[in-house]
């Protein structure tokens, strides 16, 4: 994937040159790639002799190489509140919060609160916040989050995890508390979550 990445599409013999390996172990590496949606081949018509397969890494390969998404958040958040103050900040937020909640709002409509939770459970694991809930004895719910694709911005930037259990009141229509957070050093994101009397 590595050279895929920084020489750019490559046959099987010019993987199998660089590597110093069989062409025969690069094509059971390369199909593998494939398989997993990883890799693609191209069929490259020449003007004389056999048309060449020309492998590439897709979209999907891109999550494998680093990447530094919160650190260019967090400086841009650290530049807008130099520039503008913390204010400015909080409006990005609350804007932040405005448009999932026009996002998701349609998904909950004519649920009860049970089926609103599984909901928001589902949308948040699909962010990549590893969420589950269950239901207790009492009849109110608990929503764990074992992931915060945010945690390095909610660290320094709390307006975060505000923004976040007010978007799930929202969307729950139910009286949301947060007793445990990963930006304080917690296990989880845990949230109870009650029906509005």
């Amino acid at each position: 994937m590595t050279l895929l990445k920084m020489k750019g599409p490559q046959t099987i013999g010019a993987l199998a040159e660089e590597l110093g390996i069989t062409e025969m172990g690069v094509r059971r590496h390369v199909l593998q790639l494939e398989r997993e949606g990883l890799a693609r081949n191209r069929i490259v018509r020449q003007a004389m002799g056999r048309p060449m397969h020309m492998y590439s890494l897709t979209e999907r390969a891109e999550d494998y190489f680093p990447k530094n998404y919160h650190n260019l958040a967090l400086e841009l958040l650290r530049e807008l509140d130099h520039t503008s103050g913390t204010e400015a900040v909080n409006v990005l937020f609350e804007g932040r919060r405005r448009r999932l909640l026009a996002q998701y709002s349609p998904m909950m409509e004519r649920r009860d609160l049970e089926e609103r939770v599984a909901e928001l459970s589902a949308i948040q694991n699909s962010g990549g916040y590893m969420a589950e809930w269950d239901r207790e004895d009492d009849g109110s719910f608990v929503l764990r989050e074992y992931n915060c694709p945010i945690r390095q911005v909610a660290v320094q930037y709390r307006r975060a995890c505000e923004c976040e259990q007010h978007l799930f009141e929202e969307l729950l229509e139910a009286k949301v508390s947060r007793s445990e957070c990963m930006a304080d050093g917690g296990q989880c994101c845990k949230y109870s979550i009650r029906p509005k009397v």
